[in-house]
């Protein structure tokens, strides 16, 4: 009887287990964690979002996985998880930050939209018949002159960031943003903290498999792949395959 039991509380999406804990939440957290990671850093002038492209096979266009997104002309996002989670949020936040402009003329604030989403993602926690998303979201956006970043987790919880990461090599990438990020940050600084975290969590990672985006008071701007690799050079970012036959040699 105790294993059924269990079992109930692990197939429940709205029950709570004894100790308290919703395991299907649990679940699609752990979902998040197995996808490849993505970044976010706030600046004193905007928001840097970037995040790895992780290709299934080579013979795969990398061209067309999708992680960050433009939500808004003031707001972007990326995601880790699910692909297919991620973009149904997305196009939820699209929906109510099109919706926001049309019913008061004005651009949806970025704490008010991130709130909208979890919200969202919140009702699958305690409603039968569905699950919860298993994806997780960073929403950066500039209003009233200000850059600000919002997490978004399958629970529904929503929390403004100074720089945080989600996805796989969550904890590896968070203690090195918690190491270089300060108050001073440009965009550009943001840029180079934001790569670098990137490549230090995965040695084999190159320019091809990230992408870049920025939020500032110009708007959404995605950076193109040949701007990309200019500033992985430019930071001396990528593993360079001689070098590493090189130390085997030493070895």
């Amino acid at each position: 009887m105790r294993g059924n039991d269990q079992q109930a509380y692990d197939r429940g999406t709205s029950l709570f287990s004894p100790d308290g804990r919703i395991y299907q939440v649990e679940y699609a957290r752990e979902a998040v964690s197995r996808g490849a990671p993505s970044v976010g850093v706030r600046t004193t002038d905007g928001v840097v979002l970037a995040a790895q492209a992780q290709a299934s096979s080579s013979l795969m266009e990398s061209e067309s996985i999708e992680k960050l997104h433009k939500l808004d002309d003031h707001v972007g996002t990326a995601s880790a998880g699910h692909v297919a989670d991620a973009r149904q949020l997305i196009d939820y936040a699209r929906r109510m930050a099109q919706g926001n402009r049309l019913r008061y003329r004005e651009p949806v604030g970025v704490e008010t939209l991130t709130k909208y989403i979890t919200d969202h993602i919140q009702e699958n926690t305690q409603r039968g018949g569905t699950r919860p998303y298993g994806a997780a979201l960073l929403i950066g956006g500039y209003e009233n002159g200000a850059p600000r970043l919002f997490g978004a987790d399958p629970s529904g919880t929503p929390h403004e960031w100074k720089a945080t990461a989600i996805g796989g090599s969550r904890q590896q990438i968070q203690e090195l943003l918690e190491e270089e990020w300060s108050e001073e940050l440009t965009l550009d600084d943001g840029i180079g903290l934001a790569l670098r975290a990137l490549f230090e969590a995965n040695d084999e990672l190159s320019a091809d498999d990230v992408s870049l985006s920025t939020v500032s008071e110009a708007g959404y701007t995605a950076f193109t792949a040949e701007e990309i690799a200019d500033l992985v050079a430019e930071l001396d970012l990528e593993r360079d395959e001689d070098d590493d036959e090189t130390t085997e040699e030493e070895e």
